[in-house]
């Protein structure tokens, strides 16, 4: 049975940015992929989403599940039957939403590993924290919305990094048997992004030496959405053999 296509409102899905050396972003991803440079860079992060009303498509809004989640993503291009494609590459996803756990890669795309998250948020400051329940990644972001992008090495600009973040719709995510990617598309006619500026971000991710030596890895800068209806499409899985499986 085809996946069904599902909708949501995106209440919070903030995008903590890191430029990464290419070099060890391709050690972490398939090997049928390639990082997207930017600068010569590339571009990872992690993805801190709220999702609202998130249900099977025609079904209405009141239905639907609020769930908090997190991705851990790499930006990647790959070629397929149409030439070269562009999106992310998922390494992990978690959630704290009981349903996601039990149905993601079976009745819709995307496996997810149980966590539990800390938000607290006002119209200027907002900070979401998470520890996954198998206690391997913990991460903390807190952010305050500001009127100006700035400092950024990747992007010149607020129009060019949100370009990139909206032509990168499409992701693939690990699933726990290393063969195969699960895919999912966002769209929607709604694209907003808004620049935040970082007052602190940990993680065990992209703080550790072990993963990214010294000046292989700079926060660059984050981005938010907030309150954007969107559509998730299943993509067709890509067969990939010795996919990583842990995450970036």
């Amino acid at each position: 049975m085809r996946p069904p296509r599902m909708s949501s409102v995106i209440e919070r899905r903030l995008l903590v940015n890191y430029r990464v050396d290419p070099e060890i972003a391709v050690s972490m991803m398939p090997p049928t992929m390639r990082p997207h440079l930017v600068n010569g860079w590339a571009v990872a992060g992690i993805c801190l989403v709220r999702l609202g009303q998130f249900r099977p498509r025609g079904l209405p809004g009141w239905v639907g599940l609020r769930t908090e989640n997190a991705a851990h993503r790499i930006a990647v291009e790959w070629d397929g039957p149409q030439g070269q494609s562009s999106g992310v590459y998922i390494s992990r996803r978690d959630s704290n939403s009981l349903i996601n756990i039990l149905a993601g890669g079976r009745l819709f795309p995307g496996e997810h590993s149980a966590a539990r998250f800390d938000v607290r948020e006002t119209p200027q400051d907002l900070h979401v924290a998470y520890h996954t329940r198998d206690e391997t990644i913990s991460v903390s972001v807190d952010v305050g919305t500001t009127e100006r992008f700035q400092g950024s090495e990747l992007f010149a600009d607020l129009a060019q990094a949100s370009a990139f973040f909206q032509q990168g719709s499409a992701g693939y995510s690990a699933t726990r048997g290393g063969h195969r990617l699960d895919g999912l598309e966002l769209h929607t006619d709604a694209w907003q992004i808004e620049p935040v500026d970082i007052h602190s971000v940990r993680s065990t991710i992209f703080d550790d030496p072990n993963r990214f030596p010294p000046g292989t890895a700079e926060l660059d800068c984050a981005l938010l959405m907030r309150q954007v209806p969107v559509t998730w499409r299943p993509l067709e899985s890509l067969d990939v053999k010795d996919a990583p499986a842990t995450a970036v």
